[in-house]
């Protein structure tokens, strides 16, 4: 049996992804096996609990739920090589017993649409937005992303043969099923028809509210009155951004919209630098009134406004959060008291104060959709919308999947700024005043630095530098009367206990010192990495979750503000690594 010693590597935090040359016919042939018994495993355990809930049910009922066949919708993206396996996969697990449904080319998003008319299973061949050379795997069991337990134990089962482990026998036998496929006319119109849906319900929750009649709750007659310029960068997207957004919009001018797993444009990233350059290009050459990019994947989302101007992904989060809050349905304002918005931990230091703004709650995550969707799922539907630096938005208002669905995010957002404001009802908003009327953010990208090698410790540099400005906040609220008798809960955000054994010795400073670095008020989160709060600006380091490196990042109210909060970083984590300080005194802004 060979050895998938080199494949280890490709298991990651979210997904499967990695070289090309690392997905041999081997491997792909036992991850098709790991797969089936994955699936064939919740289908034991759902048939379990089935057995036990209805027990007094006469056993006849039982037999049949048991026996009930397990269904995986199975798509893939443009890349070269994607197609090849997802047949493979879908033939290893038809071979298993397992009914698979083919979907063809399609974004993530639309397949786990697809996986929810079924069981919530499903399999993408995609690597999201990373260059042609990567090859990934995305999948969903039960309506639930993997975690990564989940990634590493799907890894582990590659080195036992499915098909001859009595414990896969057990729980299912191997009977094969022929594979469905699916039209691609039919995944699209499916996946259209149920958004265009949504927009009906949203009108009648609006009608509602200004006790209009049911008459009045269609969508308009006519298409919205916007100019929409869309970049597909020949990605997963390109065969359904057109007619979907034609749908709604008067008009639509595509870029890069032929699939095309070279990616002659670029990486199909748009939050890389440069790379929406063209899109900002055409946005004012057709003097547009939005210009829309979507990654590899269709997952992630970017956006540059009417005059050309990028926006920055912390203003985004605000402006679909502010669409989330104002149409959340009234079944939801009748049982929320105070809806939640989710933001990641590399977002800005002006969101909480906005979303306080729109009358829900700011809540700071770790940054990673998937454990932002794993949040929301366990939120009993207090966030209704999450949202991080990455591009990554999700909707939970009820009107559509739980996922981060970009094509979907910029429809909520184009069917917004086309509703016209009541002092100007023939007009639509224009996103360049909206974006202009908040807070500036004068910030440097999400940027990836090497991460650091730690000698004669067991504790990485963001351990180190967690622990030492923990030690530096307690000196300073210690000596502060104003902190003992006024003490501000959100000034502390506990961590997780260290299991650090270096010495710190060399990193303690005088009061002096640590009242400089972090001024009295200044607030500390560990949830992942290190997350500085001040009153003027934020700076954030952690560890990435897909890569050795440190991905950082600052933001002030102006350069100087961003200076100083990028001076404060580099001394802090200048006694640990001074070539680190000097990375990040020399990172500048966007």
């Amino acid at each position: 049996m060979p050895s998938f010693a080199a494949q280890q590597s490709l298991f990651r935090a979210y997904d499967i992804r990695g070289s090309r040359q690392q997905f041999t016919n081997d491997f792909i042939h036992a991850l098709g096996y790991a797969f089936a018994h994955l699936y064939q495993l919740q289908q034991n355990t759902d048939s379990k609990k089935h057995s036990a809930k209805n027990s007094k049910i006469n056993s006849e009922n039982n037999c049949q739920s048991a026996n009930k066949k397990t269904i995986v919708v199975i798509g893939y993206d443009v890349r070269c090589d994607s197609n090849t396996i997802a047949q493979a996969l879908a033939h290893i697990l038809s071979q298993q017993g397992i009914q698979v449904i083919q979907l063809g080319l399609v974004t993530t998003p639309m397949m786990i649409f697809w996986a929810e008319q079924y069981q919530g299973h499903g399999i993408i061949v995609t690597a999201s937005h990373s260059a042609k050379d990567i090859l990934g795997v995305k999948w969903l069991v039960n309506h639930i992303s993997p975690s990564s337990a989940d990634i590493q134990a799907l890894y582990h089962q590659l080195g036992i043969d499915n098909a001859q482990n009595p414990s896969l026998d057990s729980i299912a036998k191997p009977i094969y099923h022929k594979q469905q496929q699916l039209t691609a006319n039919q995944v699209a119109s499916a996946y259209s028809d149920a958004i265009t849906q949504v927009f009906k319900q949203i009108y009648q929750h609006n009608n509602q509210l200004l006790n209009q009649t049911a008459e009045d709750s269609q969508l308009p007659s006519s298409k919205l009155d916007l100019v929409v310029v869309i970049d597909c960068m020949h990605g997963a997207t390109s065969n359904i951004a057109k007619p979907l957004f034609a749908n709604f919009c008067q008009s639509v001018i595509m870029l890069n919209d032929t699939p095309n797993g070279d990616f002659p444009a670029g990486n199909p990233d748009p939050t890389e630098p440069q790379r929406l350059k063209q899109l900002q290009q055409s946005v004012l050459l057709h003097q547009a009134d939005i210009g829309i990019a979507f990654d590899g994947d269709g997952d992630r989302l970017m956006v540059v406004d009417n005059k050309g101007k990028v926006v920055t992904p912390d203003h985004l989060l605000y402006l679909l959060a502010t669409v989330a809050v104002n149409q959340r349905p009234q079944s939801l304002n009748a049982s929320l008291s105070n809806a939640q918005v989710l933001f990641d931990i590399k977002c800005c230091h002006h969101l909480p104060k906005l979303i306080t703004e729109l009358g829900a709650t700011p809540v700071i995550s770790k940054t990673g959709s998937s454990l932002m969707r794993q949040q929301i799922q366990n939120s009993g539907g207090q966030i209704i919308f999450a949202g991080e630096l990455s591009g990554h938005f999700i909707f939970n208002d009820g009107y559509f999947i739980l996922y981060d669905d970009a094509m979907y995010a910029a429809l909520r957002l184009l069917h917004w700024l086309a509703k016209p404001l009541p002092a100007k009802p023939n007009c639509a908003r224009n996103l360049a005043d909206i974006i202009d009327a908040l807070p500036i953010i004068v910030s440097t990208a999400d940027h990836y630095l090497p991460l650091p090698a730690t000698a004669l410790t067991d504790c990485s540099i963001v351990q180190q530098l967690a622990r030492f400005c923990q030690y530096l906040q307690q000196l300073v609220h210690a000596t502060s009367a104003a902190f003992i008798t006024q003490p501000d809960p959100q000034a502390i955000i506990s961590c997780a206990p260290s299991i650090c054994t270096c010495s710190a010795k060399s990193q303690y400073m005088n009061l002096e010192q640590a009242q400089k670095l972090l001024p009295l008020g200044t607030k500390l989160s560990c949830i992942d990495g290190v997350r500085l709060d001040f009153a003027h600006g934020f700076g954030v380091l952690r560890q990435s979750n897909t890569s050795q490196n440190l991905t950082v990042r600052f933001a002030g109210d102006s350069i100087a503000d961003l200076t100083d909060i990028q001076t404060r970083f580099a001394a802090l984590c200048r006694p640990f690594n001074e070539h680190l300080a000097r990375q990040i005194l020399a990172i500048v802004a966007e």
